[in-house]
């Protein structure tokens, strides 16, 4: 039920004699004036009109009853029951509602929506929709889409593209330090064949850039391997090298490096290989290679030789000229009958093998004993080394030894080659000839 608010009594408004008595006169004189005047009647404005209606009204009837009143607002209060009076508890009944609601608690690392609860529905009535369609698109299958410019401009390598780009990088690594290696190297061989010489002529005759051949040359400048002659603008070979050719020498590096070549000219010819060095005035026997352990070894590794007689005059031929007139103004030795000790026709054949570039020999040193020898020669030029294959003159009668020739000259080459130095075209092989001109040819070999 509704309740009545309890209205304290109003004063009924009394009007004064003279106030009743000017209002009676303005009316009649309003009336009065109704007959002599056409006068517009004003409309005023509808809550001005109620108000004076009011007012009449209230001049003409008696004021009602304290009763009359409640009754009237009773009969009111009861046709609008929905209607709730104002009062002062209604502070606290909204108080009492608000803290009936339920109340959100914040969660963690999730935002609170603040807006009112229908704005909610609605937002969420119209989200719903929205995640059916990318659902719908998620499970649908996938057709091939145009890759866009990002993807095609930066794409994901694959590990067999990764391998090859690494394999590619290792490689340019080695390109360029071996051609650093290359180009310090065709330097030092520049110095050693041609001694002390400028900085163009290296450039040029090693076939590098001006830059790269200070570059190189300066690192081994650091290490004392090459000397520059600031005075004169000249470069030369460091005497640091005189350590490493010894240290070469003693490990037998040029016995290592000419044993591939001893052994393929062993089966080439099918007999033993023997690679001779200079030793002062003798030569001594650097390697050897059997080719059938049947056949005979007229020396070993180490033995010496006389430098006049046999093999070993090849070398005498490309010595200094100091060594060779050492050698030949003492007592030449005699090893067999065929032993030559004439130091004048000793002088005449070491020009004629230096023109020739071989020598053939029989039984000077050893009895019975045919070689064919050929010079060695290293980065500078310089004959080091002689090879030559020995065998009984049983097996090596006229034209055997010129026919091996040719192999032994082309062994000596390749093994020139690999140790530096810059050996031309081979001559044209030596004609074989038969009948009496090829055993005089035989004969004049021989004595020679």
């Amino acid at each position: 039920m509704a309740s009545i608010a309890r209205v304290k009594p109003t004063r009924r408004a009394t009007v004064s004699p003279v106030a009743k008595g000017r209002m009676a006169a303005g009316a009649a004189k309003a009336d009065g004036m109704k007959g002599l005047v056409k006068v517009g009647q004003v409309r005023s404005p509808p809550k001005t009109a109620a108000k004076a209606r009011a007012v009449k009204t209230s001049a003409a009837k008696p004021a009602p009853s304290h009763k009359a009143v409640m009754a009237r607002k009773a009969a009111a209060a009861a046709k609008t029951p929905s209607r709730k009076p104002i009062s002062a508890a209604t502070p606290a009944r909204k108080a009492a509602a608000k803290r009936a609601q339920p109340v959100k608690k914040p969660v963690q690392g999730k935002a609170v929506s603040l807006k009112p609860a229908k704005t909610a529905a609605r937002e969420a009535a119209l989200a719903k929709p929205r995640a059916i369609t990318a659902a719908k698109a998620k499970s649908a299958p996938r057709t091939s889409a145009p890759r866009t410019s990002a993807a095609r401009m930066d794409p994901v390598p694959s590990p067999e593209h990764i391998a090859r780009e690494r394999e590619a990088a290792r490689e340019l690594a080695r390109e360029i330090v071996a051609g650093g290696i290359n180009r310090a190297l065709d330097l030092l061989e520049v110095l050693a064949r041609g001694g002390p010489v400028p900085l163009a002529v290296l450039t040029e005759t090693a076939r590098c850039g001006k830059a790269a051949a200070l570059e190189a040359l300066h690192a081994l400048q650091a290490r004392d391997f090459v000397i520059q002659d600031e005075a004169n603008g000249l470069w030369r070979l460091g005497a640091r090298w005189a350590v490493l050719g010894s240290a070469a020498s003693e490990q037998g590096a040029l016995a290592a490096t000419a044993m591939p070549f001893l052994i393929g000219l062993g089966h080439a010819t099918g007999e033993n290989v023997y690679m001779r060095v200079r030793e002062g005035l003798e030569v001594e026997t650097a390697a050897i290679y059997q080719t059938d352990p049947n056949l005979r070894i007229y020396t070993e590794v180490g033995k010496r030789m006389p430098l006049h007689a046999g093999s070993g005059r090849l070398l005498l031929a490309h010595a200094p000229e100091a060594v060779q007139t050492q050698v030949l103004a003492q007592r030449l030795q005699r090893y067999t009958p065929s032993t030559r000790i004439d130091p004048t026709w000793i002088a005449a054949d070491l020009h004629r093998i230096r023109q020739r570039g071989y020598v053939i020999t029989d039984s000077e040193v050893v009895a019975g004993t045919v070689t064919v020898g050929a010079p060695v020669r290293d980065a500078s030029g310089q004959v080091i080394a002689v090879m030559l294959i020995a065998a009984p003159s049983l097996r090596m009668r006229p034209p055997r030894p010129r026919g091996l020739l040719p192999a032994v000259l082309e062994a000596c080459r390749k093994l020139s080659r690999a140790l530096g130095a810059d050996i031309p075209e081979p001559p044209p092989a030596l004609p074989v000839k038969t009948g009496p001109e090829s055993r005089r040819l035989t004969q004049i070999t021989a004595a020679v």
